[in-house]
C-alpha cells in the first residue's frame, strides 16, 4: 500500500521553492518536480515567445518564459507554463514579485509525460482563472495545435494540424502560423505500417 503524499499549504512550498535550485510545481498541494525537456520542446516553446513578443511589442501586453509562476486563485496550486501572456496591470501573489495571478493566454507544449495533466488537470484549473482567455496545447511530436477560446462562460476547442493554419489569439490581437510555431523542428519521421501477413 502506498503511503500517502504530504499535503504542502501554499506558503510552504513557496518558501521550499524559493530556496530550491531546480523548479517543482504544486499540484493541489503536492509538489511534483519538473524534469527537463527535449529540444523540440524547448524549440516550440521559443517559437511562441518570439513571435507573440514581437507581436505584443507596443500593446500593453507581455510574453513571458517558463520561470514565470502562475498561481491557481482557487486551488493549492502553481504552474510554470511554457509561456505565458499577461496584459495591462499585472497582479503578483506577494513581495517577491515572482507569482502572477492574471494570465491572458497560457502556453503548454505537451511531453508524453505530461500531456494528460495538461489536458485535464491543468485545463480543469485553468479554467476558474478569470483572466484566462487562451488555453493552447502544442503537440511536439507531429503538427497539432489545440486552442480553448473563452467566450463568456463558454470554452471554444480548436485543433490546427495544418501548417498554413493560423491561430487567431482574438483577446490579445495576435496571430500564430501553426507552422511558425514548428521551425526548425524535427518531428520523428513516421513509422511505415507493416503490410498484413496473408
Amino acid at each position: 500500500m502506498e503511503a500517502a503524499q504530504r499535503l504542502y499549504e501554499p506558503e510552504e512550498y513557496l518558501a521550499l521553492e524559493r530556496a530550491a535550485e531546480h523548479k517543482s510545481e504544486l499540484f493541489d498541494g503536492r509538489i511534483v518536480a519538473m524534469a527537463g525537456g527535449t529540444l523540440a520542446h524547448a524549440q516550440i516553446a521559443a517559437n511562441a515567445l518570439v513571435r507573440l513578443g514581437i507581436q505584443l511589442e507596443s500593446t500593453p501586453c507581455r510574453a513571458l518564459g517558463s520561470d514565470a509562476k502562475v498561481k491557481l486563485a482557487t486551488r493549492r496550486s502553481f504552474y510554470y507554463p511554457d509561456v505565458t501572456v499577461i496584459c495591462g496591470d499585472v497582479q503578483l501573489l506577494d513581495k517577491h514579485r515572482d507569482t502572477l495571478l492574471n494570465p491572458s493566454v497560457v502556453i503548454e507544449v505537451l511531453s508524453p509525460s505530461t500531456e494528460m495533466v495538461d489536458r485535464i488537470v491543468k485545463w480543469g484549473e485553468y479554467q476558474l482563472v478569470p483572466s484566462l482567455q487562451h488555453y493552447l496545447l502544442i503537440a511536439q511530436d507531429e503538427v497539432c495545435v489545440d486552442v480553448y477560446t473563452r467566450h463568456g462562460e463558454q470554452w471554444l476547442y480548436t485543433r490546427y494540424t495544418e501548417p498554413e493554419a493560423v491561430v487567431e489569439l482574438s483577446a490579445i490581437d495576435c496571430r500564430l502560423r501553426v507552422g511558425d510555431l514548428y521551425h526548425k523542428v524535427e518531428l520523428a519521421p513516421e513509422e511505415p505500417e507493416e503490410a498484413e501477413q496473408g
